[in-house]
């Protein structure tokens, strides 16, 4: 008798992803509030009872969605794949990879817009509940193994590398394609990246 692998999504798991699928395809074109759970069922393919079998309300469902559909599913492979001699260019090996992952699937950054604008965040506290036991060893490893580092506390350097990826991100996607972007370096992330590891003042023997 063949042996079913792990790896095979069960018919619930399978209904539930075409939920969310469907749902994020409607939040995108429509807005959140302007999305019916009836709509999500029809665009599923379910009937509306169907949809409450694994949901039991849209908010648990847009929940999910931010579990579920959150980059760190592939930019933590990336985060992996990451390679540098020293912090410096390790990470910049990073933020090129994890950037690339997060610009081929920027619905991600409207389903945070909703979420800051619409919930106030309040779902962080489950995400990182589902990311941070995955992400953070990397940045633990990082601040054991590395001697160079001024920050000790692998939290603080997780926040600030991620923070410093979501505002180039954002601003890029202001900038990037105006007047202003031809203004700036040939490589603006490179340049960015210079100003997150030394800051904008010049140290006393520059």
């Amino acid at each position: 008798m063949p042996v079913k692998e792990k790896d095979t999504p069960t018919k619930g798991e399978t209904t539930r992803l075409a939920i969310e699928d469907a749902a994020v395809n409607l939040f995108m074109e429509h807005g959140y509030h302007a999305t019916s759970m009836r709509q999500i069922a029809e665009h599923a393919g379910l009937a509306l009872g169907g949809i409450y079998n694994h949901f039991s309300s849209k908010e648990e469902l847009f929940e999910a969605i931010i579990i579920d559909k959150h980059p760190y599913k592939r930019v933590l492979p990336a985060l992996l794949a990451a390679q540098g001699d020293t912090v410096e260019d390790f990470l910049r090996s990073a933020a090129r990879l994890a950037l690339a992952e997060l610009k081929s699937q920027p619905y991600y950054m409207n389903l945070m817009f909703i979420e800051f604008v619409e919930f106030k965040g309040k779902h962080g506290a489950s995400m990182l509940l589902e990311i941070a036991p995955k992400v953070l060893p990397v940045f633990e490893k990082l601040v054991k193994g590395r001697k160079e580092l001024r920050i000790t506390n692998p939290v603080m350097l997780l926040r600030s590398f991620f923070g410093m990826l979501i505002s180039f991100f954002l601003t890029d996607m202001i900038m990037g394609n105006s007047h202003l972007g031809k203004l700036m370096p040939k490589d603006p992330l490179d340049a960015y990246m210079d100003i997150y590891f030394h800051g904008i003042i010049r140290g006393k023997d520059e």
